[in-house]
């Protein structure tokens, strides 16, 4: 999503009441107080992935934060994943390294193989901590009628079917 928050609205606005919102994400670290920005090399390794994979600027988990609270979004919650997803990118990795995973890449093109040394750019990126899988989670407030906890802890979709989180 290029622009998140246009993403976030469109999140708040469909989901009914009392509903669940669920992001689960690529992120880059959140920001120490008082840091304006990321690193020039952590940008750099950022914008390298951008350009293999064609994604928009990434955002931290305090941004979702942020725009879900400037939206609305009560009971807010985040967790870190990035230990749950970093083995995935060695596993992938030691999984290609045979002759003919190596052979059909060459025959694939320069976009696939783009793509494949993009991978060693997420490793990398996920050992020095800039990368992040984020799960950031909250409800919608309720529109001024009340409704039980178990309700609240279910969710509740625009069509009224629950979600089990």
């Amino acid at each position: 999503m290029p622009d998140k928050s246009k993403f976030v609205s469109e999140l708040m606005r469909v989901v009914a009441p009392g509903g669940r919102v669920l992001i689960v994400t690529w992120c880059h670290r959140d920001l120490e107080p008082g840091e304006p920005s990321l690193s020039k090399k952590e940008e750099k390794i950022l914008a390298k992935i951008n350009r293999a994979y064609y994604l928009p600027k990434w955002c931290s988990v305090d941004d979702y934060v942020k725009l879900l609270e400037k939206e609305g979004g009560v009971d807010i919650k985040r967790e870190d994943w990035s230990y749950i997803i970093a083995p995935f990118w060695k596993a992938v990795i030691k999984s290609s390294l045979n002759l003919k995973s190596v052979v059909g890449l060459l025959k694939s093109g320069f976009s696939t193989i783009r793509g494949a040394y993009a991978i060693f750019l997420m490793l990398r990126g996920f050992n020095s901590g800039v990368i992040k899988f984020g799960l950031i989670t909250c409800t919608k407030k309720e529109d001024g009628s009340e409704s039980s906890d178990k309700e609240l802890q279910l969710g509740r979709t625009a069509e009224g079917g629950t979600v089990v989180l």
